[in-house]
């Protein structure tokens, strides 16, 4: 989501760039993943053995990637791309060069595992045209029918300043800001635990909305209101509003939404080239294996439609294309509902306490809608005002936040029409992608009344709606009041020394397992807990200068909230 408030907190001199190595588990997964020792080794005895991963998203494909350098012979299971949210796609009939990023589409610099993988498979990154960023020419706000052109905030209104004042202050005087940005950065361990073990007791049960109306900062509705249609980083944040503030704090303590990167050709190149690379160092496989060298035909299986326990602790696996096969370990990066619902599940998979927690997570919709135009017209001057002719726009009209992508003045271009969540997304939910562009254009053609967008459309629209997906059922986890506790049970099932024995064996991954889901690199630090998980069930170990996950995992365990 992007804004015309800066984001909040700048670091002071000399202190070093924050990385999304968050308070609630503040494990340096960048330093583990960059360390000349690798992430550990299993028992010769075990190599070549086969292990599930179920979804080919970015968590499973960094996951499978691990596992096979380790020398163990991942099994990957998809049931639509390689990819998951990392989905780019293309205009029939265009240039092959235009691109839609259906889900994932910006990073922020802060997502440093993410970069390593991004770096190892050679992508490029370039900023993202975010609402008043330097990459983006001109920021247009539109509310309540009436509009403001800017380039930087200090072209707004004194109202727009005054609510990104109300914001630092809030952050300030309700959620240690200051104190807590600068532990996460410097990562002293010690001061970032006493600051959440208090922030984590007080705010669980406090909504979005909540810590914002409690604060003397925010006293004015005005101020709120407007807070929730334009917010801070990437756009409005009132459909964030009834989800825990904790998971808000998350985001601006570690600053992940700010200075946003797009990958250059598009995300989903990410865990295909994974898939395609041969790592240079690995063991027990020959020189060149890859993921896709160890599947037949190049190709991941197909979609999961039962998992259940057999005798010896084995996992069994049925595919949609009524395929049997049996692990002595699996990891599951699908979003969990898919366990609710698309795949019969035993109920020995997990400790009744796990499902309870997946039964309870909570998920935001999303919606896109992208066209191919014929060039970056809204660079074009206005001859009276001066002007660029159309701007990133953010309104609380229909659209909500439109985007402009261009690479450079004489090519063709493409328009994010509208990015929407919750509730803004279900009202796209029952309309094609045609009648979506009709709606969209006509409420962009009242905030730009002499442009005429549609003369420059030369394709047709793609659109998603992530709520409508079968295969994600939503865009992205968002934990509401009180949901702390199930998160915690999800994000630490990778452990399972305290497990009956008959509940081991599955791990779970993915963006929703981790403390900052909607974003890559929760997928990436949740995929590193599922490889250190499954290389401790096969009896392997870390080399001791370079401790993964689970052997520092007493010392920095996530709080644990009482029950009673």
């Amino acid at each position: 989501m992007t804004s015309t408030v800066p984001p909040a907190g700048r670091p002071a001199a000399g202190l070093p760039p924050i990385t999304m190595v968050g308070p609630d588990f503040p494990f340096p997964y960048d330093d583990y993943l960059g360390h000349a020792a690798g992430l550990g080794q299993i028992p010769a005895t075990a190599h070549g053995t086969e292990v599930a991963v179920i979804g080919g998203g970015l968590s499973g494909i960094v996951t499978a990637y691990e596992l096979m350098k380790m020398g163990l012979k991942p099994v990957v299971y998809e049931a639509d791309q390689i990819g998951g949210r990392l989905r780019t796609v293309g205009f029939d009939g265009c240039d092959p060069g235009l691109r839609a990023e259906m889900g994932a589409m910006r990073f922020p610099p802060s997502s440093t595992s993410l970069q390593h993988y991004i770096d190892l498979v050679g992508l490029e990154t370039r900023p993202f045209p975010n609402p008043l960023s330097p990459a983006t020419p001109s920021t247009v706000v539109d509310l309540k029918g009436e509009s403001h052109y800017a380039r930087t905030l200090d072209d707004l209104p004194q109202v727009y300043r005054d609510v990104a004042d109300a914001w630092q202050r809030c952050l300030d005087e309700g959620a240690e800001f200051g104190a807590m940005n600068e532990a996460l950065r410097t990562r002293d361990i010690p001061r970032i635990r006493e600051i959440w073990a208090r922030l984590v007791e007080r705010l669980d049960d406090q909504t979005f909305y909540g810590f914002l109306a409690g604060s003397e900062a925010f006293r004015s509705f005005k101020h709120r209101e407007i807070f929730g249609q334009v917010g801070f980083g990437t756009g409005g944040w009132d459909t964030d509003f009834p989800n825990s503030i904790l998971e808000i704090l998350r985001v601006v303590y570690t600053e992940a939404d700010d200075h946003h990167r797009g990958i250059v050709g598009g995300s989903q190149q990410l865990p295909l080239r994974l898939w395609e690379r041969a790592p240079g160092k690995l063991v027990h496989w020959a020189q060149g294996t890859s993921l896709a060298s160890l599947h037949e035909g190049g190709a991941p299986r197909g979609a999961v439609t039962r998992l259940h326990r057999t005798a010896g602790g084995g996992i069994t696996v049925t595919e949609a294309s009524g395929a049997i096969r049996t692990y002595p370990a699996a990891v599951f990066t699908g979003q969990s509902w898919l366990l609710l619902s698309k795949i019969a599940c035993d109920e020995t998979l997990f400790p009744m306490d796990h499902w309870t927690a997946m039964e309870r997570t909570h998920y935001m919709e999303s919606s896109k809608l992208f066209v191919p135009v014929d060039r970056p017209f809204w660079l074009d001057k206005d001859p009276v005002t001066g002007r660029d002719r159309m701007s990133m726009t953010l309104t609380d009209r229909m659209t909500r936040g439109t985007y402009l992508l261009d690479d450079g003045p004489d090519k063709p271009a493409v328009i994010c029409l509208s990015y929407t969540w919750c509730d803004d997304s279900l009202k796209w939910l029952p309309l094609s992608p045609a009648e979506r562009m009709e709606v969209m254009l006509a409420s962009l053609g009242e905030i730009y009344p002499d442009v005429d967008i549609r003369r420059h459309i030369i394709g047709s629209p793609v659109t998603v709606s992530w709520e409508n997906e079968p295969w994600f059922m939503g865009a992205f986890k968002a934990n509401l009041p009180g949901h702390y506790r199930y998160q915690r049970r999800l994000f630490t099932q990778f452990m399972q020394d305290g497990l009956p024995t008959d509940r081991r064996g599955v791990f779970l991954a993915g963006d929703d397992i981790s403390w900052t889901a909607g974003w890559a690199e929760g997928a990436v630090q949740t995929a590193l807990n599922a490889v250190w998980g499954v290389m401790h069930h096969f009896g392997g170990t870390t080399d001791p200068s370079n401790p993964g996950p689970g052997d520092r995992f007493d010392e920095l365990a996530p709080v644990e909230l009482p029950e009673d």
